[in-house]
């Protein structure tokens, strides 16, 4: 994109009162971003008001200082680029969205790939969820991504702690593709926990954004960003969420724009399994592996494996598996307490305290917050 030209793109983004609607209104009327600015008072005033006729002529105070830092940014590396719509390398996928961004910023190494890159491939699965995820919810998100992702898919997320990250994290230890579209400008990461998570994405996939550089996280963009999440993708898979997630948000947006919703169902006594719920009520196909959602999606599933990672100390008769099947049997699949799991099983507490620690420093179960327990699904 040429420097005017990219000047002009800026200047409609950053002109006040102008949002993706009215753009898309002008660019339809003008046919370009630099002709919209060419018009006159009295031209722009008919498609909308003399107050947005005012506003369009009105340079933004920040437009070039906006347009120097971008132009540092592209400069900054080839794995950098700026699309905007109507342009050749924009996401087909999202043109069919009811509100497509005006501008798309675009790092990683697929970032100037042709129709064979992730952001065009017609196999792309979205993986969201909760950002506090229970230890085995953030197990399933990168065991669910790395199976998709040897089955060829791209896997979509947004970069959130918790199931967002683990998703990313999966399909990057696949050797697979990941799309992450993030919530700030390109040149921040967040949260900073994921810096490195995100360094990675770039050298194996890309990270999307549809706000400008320097813009910090805003928590109003977040669920805003989550209609390209969904957009992007053949069908979104939601692992753990509360009655009132964001990944919600996702689910809706991807029923709406007609595309498949997925669930993993979980403990009817854990608040991030409501949500999943509350989808599968509506109408979410229930997911239990990779193979359910290739299937809902006709993809081939050849090569894919969702055989649980080995944990812990092979059965046998010394294994603590075998030594303590019946705390094994009492911890069940839901989170208890120490108390609860004295009264099921008799143990006395001391004795109860070091079974459950060999049994946790041999990976089969998880210590939760709030003095809870909870065994390992591959337990």
């Amino acid at each position: 994109m040429e420097k005017q030209e990219l000047q002009a793109w800026l200047r409609l983004t950053l002109t006040t009162g102008v949002g993706n609607e009215i753009s898309r209104q002008l660019l339809a009327a003008f046919g370009s971003a630099q002709a919209i600015f060419e018009q006159t008072a009295i031209a722009l005033a008919q498609l909308g008001s003399e107050k947005l006729a005012r506003a369009i002529q009105t340079e933004p105070p920040n437009l070039s200082d906006q347009l120097q830092m971008t132009l540092d940014w592209l400069g900054g590396g080839e794995d950098r680029r700026v699309v905007a719509l109507g342009d050749a390398a924009y996401p087909t996928a999202l043109l069919d969205i009811a509100d497509p961004p005006i501008m798309l910023y675009m790092l990683g190494k697929y970032a100037h790939s042709s129709q064979a890159s992730p952001e065009q491939s017609a196999s792309r699965i979205a993986i969201v969820g909760s950002r506090n995820p229970t230890p085995q919810g953030e197990a399933n998100a990168r065991q669910f991504a790395k199976a998709l992702a040897d089955a060829g898919l791209c896997v979509v997320s947004g970069l959130a702690l918790g199931i967002d990250g683990a998703a990313h994290d999966g399909a990057l230890l696949a050797g697979g593709n990941t799309i992450a579209v993030v919530g700030t400008g390109l040149d921040r990461v967040y949260p900073k926990k994921h810096l490195e998570l995100a360094h990675r994405i770039a050298r194996q996939g890309m990270l999307i954004s549809e706000f400008p550089l320097g813009t910090p996280p805003l928590t109003a963009n977040f669920p805003k960003r989550n209609r390209i999440i969904s957009g992007l993708s053949l069908g979104t898979l939601v692992i753990e969420a509360a009655l009132k997630s964001g990944s919600l948000i996702t689910a809706r947006l991807a029923a709406e724009q007609g595309k498949e919703v997925f669930a993993i169902p979980g403990s009817i006594h854990s608040p991030q399994s409501r949500g999943c719920h509350a989808l599968i009520k509506q109408g979410a196909k229930l997911v239990e592996t990779a193979q359910d959602v290739l299937e809902e999606l006709n993809l081939p599933s050849t090569g894919i494996s969702m055989k649980p990672p080995e944990c812990g100390t092979p059965e046998g008769s010394d294994s603590p598996a075998s030594a303590y099947s019946a705390l094994i049997a009492a911890l069940g699949f839901d989170a208890v307490s120490l108390d609860t799991l004295q009264a099921r099983t008799g143990i006395e507490t001391p004795l109860l305290q070091v079974q459950l620690l060999e049994l946790e420093l041999n990976g089969m179960l998880f210590r939760l917050p709030g003095g809870l327990f909870q065994r390992r699904a591959d337990a």
